[in-house]
C-alpha cells in the first residue's frame, strides 16, 4: 500500500508542476527549450504512470475492503463511464457543443472515471487511488479556473458541431470495447459480471 501511495505522489508531483512550481518549470523549460521540457515531461508521466499501475496491481493483492457497495452501483458506474469516455474523445477533436459547454473535458473525463469507479469499488487500494484522481481533477479544475480569470490560458471556440458526433460515436466504441474487452485485458476485472 505504501508503494501505491508513494507511486500516486510521484504522479501528481509530475502532473502538479504547472500548478505548485510554476517557476521550475519555466526555468526548465527557458533552460532546456520548450521541445526538450515536453518530451522530459512525456517521459515522466509515462514512467509514473506505469508505477501507479504497477504499484496498484500489488496493492490490490493484499488489500481488504473498506466498505462493500450495492450491485447497482455498478450500473450507475458503466452510465456514468458512457459519458466520461464521450469527454474523452471530445477532448481530443476540435472544440464541439460538448468541449465548449465542459470546458475542460479531459478532466471532466477523469472525475467522471474516478467517481464511477469509487461508487462501484470498496477496497481499500481502489479508493485511495480513485479518490486520489477525484482530487486532483478537482484541483486540476480550479487552477484552470483561475488561469482563465488571469488571461494566461484561453479556451479554443466552437469550431463545429459534426466533432460532437464524432466523439459520442467514438466514446460508444471506446466504452464497448472497454466493457467487453480491454477492461478485463488490461486491469483483470470483467465490468459486465459485477
Amino acid at each position: 500500500m505504501l508503494l501505491l501511495v508513494l507511486c500516486l505522489c510521484l504522479f501528481f508531483a509530475t502532473h502538479l508542476v504547472r500548478i505548485v512550481a510554476p517557476g521550475f518549470r519555466d526555468a526548465a523549460i527557458a533552460r532546456l527549450g520548450a521541445g526538450a521540457w515536453k518530451g522530459l515531461y512525456s517521459v515522466a508521466s509515462v514512467i509514473t504512470l506505469v508505477l501507479v499501475i504497477y504499484a496498484f496491481g500489488q496493492a490490490r493483492q493484499v488489500t481488504g475492503m473498506l466498505y462493500y457497495p450495492p450491485v447497482w452501483m455498478s450500473h450507475i458506474a458503466l452510465t456514468l463511464m458512457l459519458i466520461a469516455m464521450i469527454c474523452l474523445v471530445a477532448s481530443l477533436l476540435p472544440p464541439g457543443h460538448i468541449a465548449t459547454k465542459t470546458k475542460h473535458p479531459l478532466v471532466l473525463s477523469v472525475k467522471i472515471w474516478a467517481l464511477s469507479h469509487l461508487l462501484a469499488n470498496g477496497e481499500t487500494s481502489s479508493v485511495i487511488l480513485f479518490a486520489a484522481f477525484l482530487a486532483w481533477g478537482v484541483v486540476m479544475r480550479i487552477a484552470l479556473k483561475r488561469r482563465e480569470r488571469a488571461g494566461l490560458l484561453v479556451r479554443p471556440g466552437f469550431v463545429s458541431a459534426r466533432y460532437d458526433l464524432i466523439a459520442v460515436v467514438g466514446g460508444v466504441a471506446l466504452w464497448a470495447a472497454f466493457i467487453f474487452k480491454l477492461h478485463e485485458w488490461l486491469i483483470g476485472v470483467q465490468p459486465l459480471a459485477l
